[in-house]
């Protein structure tokens, strides 16, 4: 029983971090494809998002469900699933923000910017607070990648039970 609650929490990061890690080659085929529509591509993409957040969201609360159950179960000692447990809910908080508050702020600007965010002038207001929060977007996912990294790390050091 304890190999398969193992598996599932490696499972449920191993999703996470795999979709973080292939999204942005999904993105760039995206736009090379569509390189004359980048609105289409753009909308591509942020649909995309949209299903690697949900993934993550529930892998997140998968893992951390299994973070906490597992020193009951004897799979880990208490002390260490503490700090797994905490990048994983900063993983999750910051999947929240970039879901419900970053997306939402660019598709405003999208709009308000007539539409298509490339057909708007290279000064507009709204375009250049998308493109600010495009930066800002990328720099989260990377976040949260290297987060899911060093959480697989802490995991990985808390089986052999030296923390």
């Amino acid at each position: 029983m304890k190999t398969l609650l193992r598996s599932l929490l490696y499972l449920a990061l191993m999703v996470w971090l795999g979709s973080e890690v292939f999204f942005p080659i999904v993105a760039a085929v995206a736009f090379s494809t569509l390189r004359p529509d980048t609105h289409t591509a753009g909308m591509i993409v942020r649909q995309l998002l949209t299903i690697l957040h949900g993934m993550g969201l529930v892998s997140g609360m998968v893992a951390m469900a299994l973070l906490a159950l597992a020193p009951a179960w004897g799979i880990y000692k208490p002390r260490t699933v503490l700090a797994p447990m905490g990048l994983v809910l900063v993983m999750i908080a910051f999947t929240v923000y970039a879901q419900f508050g970053i997306i939402p702020a660019m598709e405003r600007d999208r709009i308000a910017a007539g539409g298509a965010i490339d057909a708007a002038d290279a000064a507009n207001v709204s375009r250049l607070d998308f493109e600010r929060l495009h930066n800002r977007s990328e720099h989260v996912e990377e976040a949260i990648l290297l987060l899911g990294l060093a959480t697989v790390a802490l995991v990985a050091k808390a089986e052999t039970g030296r923390v």
